[in-house]
């Protein structure tokens, strides 16, 4: 075995911020090498030098790939030497075909022209090789996220790679495409192709990765075998965090009090398709101080649930009641879902929860607005103030609330979310994936802070695709399965096996009683 790539004492700086330290990394060929640390240790970063989207001049240190020292001035650059990038957030175009997306860039073409039936045949032969059976010329806005991963290995492909490197790759996406991901990457591993993998996933690191490389706050901590299996969980975390994590889930002392929320007989149609009926007569509450469990597979209806009780984000045709402390409520809109003292936090914070190109502290005034308005006018100085506070309260890694929260890694920008939300001083707080993307130092600090808010009397609703988080983390658990809420199970009744069976119940129970 040899070495395809070798980093050498990489140091990147942003003003004011030192994001790589010295980090050495070193990548043997054939082989899947994993990158783990927290949010902001500087793994992404590190890729984005290799790949040329930080361009040689804009670091310290050397890069050694296939035996030579390149020097990339762009991603192009890096691309012709073989190293392709799959980001977190997948760049295909969402109105071009599978094929099109494949050789967008790279385009085959005859006498100046596009060769559309070359294009197809190609693009046919690359999906047939990632496993996916979808037709070239299908639209990518009609394919689910799992297979435009696919769609994204199959164009990396196309471009002769020799070093794969997923930033996340399976964050977005369910167990079945999760799994069929893992065996479409040991696949490449066994035609010779090197893969780097980023993930927070740590039993899909043990389970394909050769070597893990542990990065915290931008340096390199230390290299482990993990093709040995004697490599842990609990070893990877204990590198990561710089500590030993004995509990992934703080312990829970809140009291549960009186019911907070109740959402009954609610029924929810498909916003383009008024005949469709997307969830059916559900009944779910929440007390005070408890901490609520939504689980259900792919597509069961949970995002829909919430987005629809919290102000009709989602859905047409929507009957039901909503009540908050006992009182009736109007949810119709979000700002009178807002007043009614219900929060949303969405799973997709980069897309719907966050201005990007703003700061944290415009970010964080963003819900609670009318609290911080005099006259018409918003108070400047009280806003900055109101922004620090939860910066320094939820341990946001960033020197001053000016930052553009585009600059901020997953863990940290979910942190502004909830703070965004928290300043609107909610009675019920509904998170939906909220640990998705994130490492295990940051979802403990959100667990922790999940706690603080039950501990304040306030209800809890988690949606989330992991059972072990909902397991860990809530009192009492709803079942949805195909719209219809299948059952609920207190936490001491809850086993993984337990929920499975409720999660894949066929169209049986409507309502449930609470």
């Amino acid at each position: 075995m040899s070495t395809i790539l070798e980093m050498r004492s990489i140091t990147k700086e942003f003003p004011g911020v030192i994001a790589l330290a010295d980090v050495s990394l070193t990548v043997e060929r054939g082989t899947v090498h994993a990158i783990c640390g927290e949010n902001g240790a500087g793994k992404s970063t590190l890729m984005k030098v290799l790949s040329g989207v930080y361009p040689a001049g804009d670091y310290r240190g050397e890069i050694e790939f296939d035996g030579q020292i390149v020097q990339f001035k762009d991603i192009r650059d890096s691309e012709a030497a073989g190293i392709v990038i799959i980001h977190q957030e997948l760049a295909l175009s969402p109105y071009l075909s599978i094929a099109e997306n494949i050789f967008l860039g790279n385009e085959i073409t005859h006498r100046g022209l596009i060769d559309w039936d070359a294009t197809n045949r190609e693009a046919a032969k690359l999906l047939a090789r990632v496993g996916l059976g979808d037709s070239p010329d299908v639209p990518v806005n009609e394919i689910g996220v799992g297979k435009q991963q696919l769609v994204e290995i199959a164009k990396a492909l196309s471009k002769d790679v020799k070093l794969l490197i997923l930033d996340e790759p399976t964050a977005a996406l369910n167990d079945d495409d999760s799994a069929h991901l893992l065996d479409l990457i040991r696949h490449l591993r066994g035609q010779g192709i090197t893969c780097i993998i980023i993930s927070h996933k740590l039993n899909e690191i043990r389970a394909i990765a050769d070597e893990v490389t542990i990065i915290r706050d931008g340096r390199t901590i230390e290299t482990l075998d993990v093709a040995t299996g004697g490599t842990s969980e609990d070893r990877i975390i204990r590198g990561m965090v710089g500590r030993e994590l004995e509990n992934r889930y703080p312990d829970r002392d809140a009291e549960i009090g009186d019911e907070v929320l109740r959402v009954e007989d609610w029924t929810v149609h498909h916003p383009t398709d008024a005949n469709r009926v997307v969830i059916h007569s559900a009944n779910i509450t929440v007390r005070a101080g408890e901490v609520v469990g939504i689980a259900g597979l792919m597509g069961a209806g949970r995002t829909e649930l919430a987005m629809s009780v919290f102000g009709r984000s989602f859905g047409s045709r929507i009957t039901g009641s909503v009540y908050v402390r006992g009182q009736k409520v109007d949810t119709s809109t979000v700002p009178k879902a807002i007043r009614a003292g219900l929060a949303y936090v969405t799973e997709d914070r980069k897309g719907a929860g966050l201005n990007l190109i703003d700061t944290i502290k415009r970010n964080i005034s963003l819900a609670g607005m009318r609290k911080l308005t005099r006259r018409g006018w918003v108070d400047g100085q009280e806003e900055y103030l109101v922004a620090n506070r939860y910066r320094q309260s939820m341990n946001i890694k960033a020197p001053t609330v000016d930052v553009v929260v585009g600059k901020l890694s997953g863990g940290n920008q979910q942190k502004v979310v909830l703070s965004q939300w928290l300043y609107s001083d909610p009675e019920v707080l509904i998170l939906d994936e909220p640990t998705r993307g994130i490492d295990v130092g940051a979802k403990y600090e959100i667990y922790t802070i999940i706690n603080t808010l039950a501990a304040q009397g306030k209800g809890v609703l988690v949606i989330s695709s992991e059972l072990p988080e909902l397991l860990g983390i809530c009192d009492r658990i709803y079942t949805l399965s195909e719209g219809h809420i299948t059952g609920q199970l207190p936490i001491e009744e809850a086993t993984p096996e337990a929920l499975m069976v409720l999660m894949t119940k066929e169209k049986e129970a409507d309502h449930v009683s609470a």
